[in-house]
């Protein structure tokens, strides 16, 4: 039991995992270099021999040596990535959301939340089971791109004793189906590095679209609400995108690696009013107005 005060075999028989191809793979392609890292292994003389035909003795020792031992690493390595890919898709999941949720320092007073790409509902759930804790009123809303998945989000909600606070909706992060204003805590975990995916991971189309998606987070932020969002490699963007659009209160955690990259939590505050001053022109919550 961690700190959590839950099991991750438990954790993982409600959410399971979304996607089971990449660490298959992994642990595939693992079992294979042991397997071949052992064939070098009790074969050396023989590979030695017959390397000798085409090198020198020393050099047909050295090729055979460094072979068996790159091969050796990277079974290690891919070992390693699947391990951790598998707990970062569940158990690390699940702590994250734990302390995603401490940022908000009141839930008793949250009324709408918010989670941007609820996949199968970690977070989303997590957000829930806190606001039945506080006995709050509130409700929290789950969006994701695929209906399919929404409608599995729902029986998780379900298993977690938690449906009554929850709802999911399919949308785009880019163009969020709420008013402005609305929502007291906006979440995401692990999801807003994925929008715009289609125009390439580093281009500069992707980036622009990921700021869309954080605009939007901002705009149906009621004044005074908070924001929360766990994500992978682009974290700087979002921490300079959130001081131009004048968040307050923005927090990033220490570095954790998930899914075999740099990950942190950046949690930030929307102003409770924006002050114009002299020269100053008066912010627009909508990032397409202030692009």
């Amino acid at each position: 039991m961690g700190k959590t005060g839950r099991d991750w075999t438990q954790i993982y028989a409600i959410y399971g995992m979304d996607d089971w191809q990449t660490p298959v793979f992994l642990l595939l392609h693992a079992i294979l270099f042991s397997f071949l890292s052992l064939l070098l292994l009790l074969y050396f003389t023989p590979i030695c021999a017959s390397l000798s035909l085409l090198l020198p003795p020393s050099a047909a020792r050295f090729a055979a040596g460094f072979t068996g031992s790159v091969t050796a690493l990277s079974a290690v390595c891919l070992f390693f990535a699947a391990a951790n890919i598998f707990y970062s898709a569940v158990s690390l999941h699940w702590e994250m959301s734990q302390r995603m949720i401490t940022a908000v320092a009141d839930w008793s007073a949250v009324r709408h939340a918010l989670d941007v790409g609820c996949g199968r509902g970690i977070l989303l759930n997590a957000v829930a089971l806190q606001l039945k804790k506080e006995g709050s009123s509130g409700r929290v809303v789950g969006l994701d791109r695929k209906k399919k998945t929404t409608v599995s989000t729902l029986r998780t909600a379900g298993i977690e004793g938690v449906q009554e606070y929850v709802t999911c909706r399919e949308g785009d992060a880019r163009r969020l189906p709420f008013t402005d204003n609305y929502f007291d805590v906006v979440v995401s975990a692990v999801f807003l590095h994925t929008v715009g995916k289609e125009f390439g991971g580093k281009t500069a189309a992707a980036a622009a679209e990921r700021m869309k998606g954080l605009g939007e987070v901002v705009r149906v932020l009621k004044p005074g609400g908070v924001g929360v969002v766990w994500d992978l490699v682009h974290v700087p963007e979002y921490v300079q995108r959130l001081r131009e659009l004048k968040m307050e209160e923005i927090r990033v955690s220490e570095r954790v690696t998930a899914f075999m990259a740099s990950s942190h939590i950046v949690s930030f505050r929307k102003p409770s009013q924006h002050l114009v001053g002299h020269g100053e022109v008066r912010l627009d919550w909508r990032f397409n107005s202030i692009c």
